[in-house]
C-alpha cells in the first residue's frame, strides 16, 4: 500500500511547503498554513481532458504570430446591459469569469436571472449549495413566467460527473455555484481546501478553452473581503468581478476588478427588489439625496467610473473635539488622502482643523478612487466648519494638490455634460481643463478657478 503523501499550503496564496511554517515566505502573512493530501493516482480518475474525445489527441505547436488567423468574434450579449458594460460589451467565448461576494448580496440571483434571461441559448446551471427545488422556486420568484433560454439545473459537486453531463447536453454557457463547493478526485483533501480549488479551476479553465465554452465561476470571500482560496485562483481566470453593497440597502454594485477583454474600470449597479435584481440605468439619481433646502456640509462631485460619468453626493461633518485627540474617519474615501487635503486646508488656506474631530462620507454606499471629488470634498469640509450651505445648484470636478493648485482632470466634457443634463447651474472645474473646450455648447455656468482661494472668494465670499 502506497504512503500517503502531504504537504502544507498557504490559505491566503497558495504556496506550497513540505513542512508547517508560522509565517508564509510568498505573502507574509502568518498562521495560513494547512496540511492536505497530495494527489495519488491520475490515471483511475478521468477530467475532461482525457474524456473528452477530440480533446485527447490534440497536441499543441508553436506558431509564429504572423501566421495565425484571427477572426472577430461576436460577443454574446445577455439583455443585462450593466453585465455587458462591465465585461466590457459582452460575453468572450471561452472566457472564464469569477465573481465574489459577501454572503446574500445577490450573486446566485444575478446568474440565475442570467441563466433564465438569455434568449436562445442553453444554459447549464451546477449548483452544489441548493437542491433543485430550491432553485426552482427561485426561478419562479424573479422570472414566474420564465424566458425563452433554455436553463438546465444541475444539483453536483463532482468534476468528473460534470464533465460527463456536459458532454451529454453541450451547452452554450456553464454557470458554477460555487468552486468551494466542488470537488475533484485527483485531490483527496476536502471541498473549499486550497488544493481543491485550484484543481477544479484548473479543470473548469481547460474546458473553457479547448471548447469554447464560457464559464461563470461563483466565488465565496473571506473576512477581509477577499476571494476564498489561493491568490493564484485571480490570476488562472479571465475577469474577476466583484459584487459589492449593504445587505441592508437596496443598491448593489457589479465592478470589475480584472479583465482581460475590456477595461478594468468599469462598474455596474443594481437595485435589490422582491422579484430580483433592477438595472440602474441612470446611477446620478439615486446617489443624490432629494432635498429641499440647503444644507451644510453637503456637495455634490462629478466622478468617472470607467467611461461612465455620475455625480455623487459628498458629505462632511467638522466638529469640535471633545477629547483630546480628534477623530479622522471616512467611509467610501481613502483616509490617507482626506488628511491630505485636510493639510492643504490648514497650511494654504489657514483653516484651523487640528483640534477638529472631522468625518467623510459618499452617499449611495459606494467607494471612490477618482481624485475629481476633491474639490468637492474640500468645499463640504470648509462648509461645515463655517456652517455655511453650499447651493445645490452646484457642482465641482477638480482635483487639489499640495499647494492648493486646482488641477486639471480627465473627460471634462462627459461630466459637464452630466452636470447639466441633471439641471446643475453650474461647475467648479479647474483653469487648466477649459483649454481644447468648446464652451459655448453647454448652458451650465462654468466656474474656472486656479487656486483653492478662489473657490472660497467665489463660494463665500
Amino acid at each position: 500500500m502506497a504512503k500517503t503523501k502531504t504537504a502544507y499550503f498557504c490559505q491566503s496564496c497558495g504556496y506550497e511547503s513540505p513542512k508547517w511554517l508560522g509565517k508564509c515566505p510568498a505573502c507574509q502573512q502568518w498562521n495560513t498554513f494547512v496540511e492536505e493530501l497530495l494527489e495519488q493516482d491520475k490515471n483511475n480518475h478521468p477530467t475532461w481532458k482525457s474524456t473528452g474525445g477530440a480533446q485527447q489527441s490534440r497536441i499543441s505547436k508553436p506558431a509564429l504570430v504572423q501566421e495565425i488567423i484571427y477572426s472577430e468574434e461576436q460577443r454574446l450579449l445577455t439583455p443585462d446591459k450593466e453585465l455587458n458594460r462591465v465585461l466590457g460589451g459582452g460575453i468572450v467565448s471561452g472566457s472564464l469569469v469569477l465573481i465574489g461576494g459577501e454572503p446574500g448580496i445577490g450573486k446566485s440571483t444575478l446568474m440565475l436571472q442570467i441563466a433564465l434571461t438569455l434568449p436562445q441559448q442553453k444554459v447549464l446551471y451546477v449548483s452544489g449549495e441548493e437542491s433543485e427545488q430550491q432553485i426552482k422556486m427561485r426561478a419562479e420568484r424573479l422570472l414566474p413566467g420564465f424566458a425563452t433560454g433554455e436553463t438546465y439545473i444541475l444539483t453536483e459537486t463532482s468534476t468528473q460527473n460534470i464533465f460527463k453531463q456536459i458532454e451529454q447536453l453541450e451547452p452554450n454557457l456553464v454557470i458554477i455555484d460555487s468552486i468551494q463547493t466542488l470537488h475533484s478526485a485527483h485531490i483527496e483533501s476536502s471541498p473549499g481546501s486550497v488544493s481543491q480549488v485550484r484543481e477544479c479551476t484548473a479543470e473548469l479553465l481547460r474546458f473553457a478553452k479547448e471548447s469554447g465554452t464560457p464559464v461563470f465561476i461563483i466565488g465565496h470571500i473571506t473576512k477581509d473581503g477577499m476571494i476564498a482560496g489561493p491568490k493564484i485562483l485571480e490570476h488562472m481566470v479571465d475577469t474577476v468581478l466583484q459584487f459589492e453593497g449593504d445587505r441592508h440597502h437596496v443598491y448593489r454594485i457589479l465592478r470589475a476588478v480584472k479583465n482581460r477583454f475590456g477595461s478594468s474600470s468599469e462598474l455596474g449597479i443594481y437595485e435589490m427588489q422582491g422579484t430580483g435584481l433592477r438595472e440602474v440605468s441612470n446611477p446620478s439619481e439615486i446617489l443624490l439625496s432629494q432635498r429641499d433646502e440647503p444644507l451644510s456640509g453637503v456637495t455634490i462631485s462629478a466622478t468617472m467610473e470607467g467611461m461612465r460619468p455620475m455625480l455623487i453626493e459628498t458629505q462632511a461633518l467638522v466638529s469640535t473635539s471633545p477629547y483630546g485627540t480628534p477623530q479622522r474617519s471616512s467611509t467610501g474615501f481613502d483616509t490617507k488622502r482626506m488628511n491630505m487635503l485636510l493639510a492643504v486646508l490648514e497650511k494654504r488656506c489657514g483653516f484651523r482643523l487640528g483640534a477638529k474631530d472631522v468625518f467623510l462620507n459618499i452617499a449611495g454606499g459606494i467607494r471612490v478612487e477618482d481624485p475629481s471629488i476633491d474639490l468637492g470634498l474640500v468645499a463640504a469640509i470648509i462648509s461645515s466648519h463655517e456652517d455655511i450651505p453650499i447651493s445645490y445648484k452646484t457642482c465641482f470636478a477638480a482635483e487639489v494638490g499640495l499647494s492648493g493648485e486646482i488641477r486639471a482632470v480627465t473627460r471634462i466634457e462627459q461630466r459637464i455634460a452630466e452636470a447639466e443634463k441633471l439641471g446643475f447651474e453650474r461647475i467648479f472645474i479647474s483653469k487648466y481643463n477649459i483649454k481644447n473646450l468648446d464652451t459655448s455648447r453647454y448652458h451650465i455656468k462654468l466656474e474656472t478657478v486656479a487656486k483653492i482661494e478662489e473657490v472660497f472668494t467665489v463660494l463665500f465670499g
